[in-house]
């Protein structure tokens, strides 16, 4: 994106955009498909527009729901040690705390289960009319942007992160076993990143905002 020669000051709101990392503002310009408008000073993607781009979001978001799903239901993990065997699923490890630290557990559960589905959720909602050609759906746009507040909330690739630094320690006392979860859970996180960076905002925003007249 170039600043423009205009003072931005005498440009309506309309023709300007802001970096959501650095608050830089530029006038705007469309990039087309296959293009991207980057800014300039600290290099974050403003506008990313593809062709077929709410199709594949659509589909990563339907294959995210299912694997988070699929991961909270099968066992995660089966851990062996002295002759006992033990299967947990991510709910039983979110929620193994009791007690005081019940809202711990809830709020474990949350940022790596219930965030990520609601997120996918909200994303199904707000994308399917506006790739179906049709008005976009009844309060899509705080719909949209409580999705977007959430971004920074959905842990799940931490998560991650978590049990593999866990599970070099544990691998030494005991002989650990992945379960079907353990897996889904991986392909879960290649996917969310996957879905927020082809995610185009800014398109979201402008189909949102200036719907197309049926």
């Amino acid at each position: 994106m170039d600043h423009a020669a205009t003072p931005l000051a005498d440009l309506p709101l309309d023709e300007l955009i802001v970096c959501p990392q650095c608050d830089a503002t530029y006038r705007l310009r469309r990039p087309k498909h296959g293009e991207r408008a980057t800014c300039s000073r600290c290099h974050t993607a403003l506008i990313t527009p593809r062709r077929n781009a709410g199709l594949q979001i659509i589909a990563v978001a339907l294959a995210v729901l299912v694997l988070i799903l699929g991961a909270t239901v099968f066992p995660f993990l089966r851990i062996d040690a002295a002759g006992t065997s033990n299967a947990v699923s991510i709910l039983d490890a979110a929620l193994a705390f009791g007690g005081p630290m019940i809202l711990l557990s809830l709020a474990t559960a949350a940022l790596i289960v219930f965030i990520p589905l609601l997120r996918v959720m909200l994303t199904l909602y707000v994308l399917i009319p506006v790739v179906l050609d049709r008005p976009p759906a009844r309060h899509a746009i705080p719909a949209f942007r409580l999705s977007e507040g959430l971004r920074p909330w959905s842990m799940a690739e931490v998560f991650a992160i978590g049990c593999a630094v866990a599970l070099v320690k544990v691998a030494d006392l005991a002989d650990v076993e992945f379960g079907p979860a353990f897996y889904m859970f991986g392909a879960l996180v290649v996917l969310v990143i996957a879905q927020d960076r082809f995610l185009c905002k800014w398109s979201v925003w402008q189909s949102l905002e200036h719907p197309k007249k049926s």
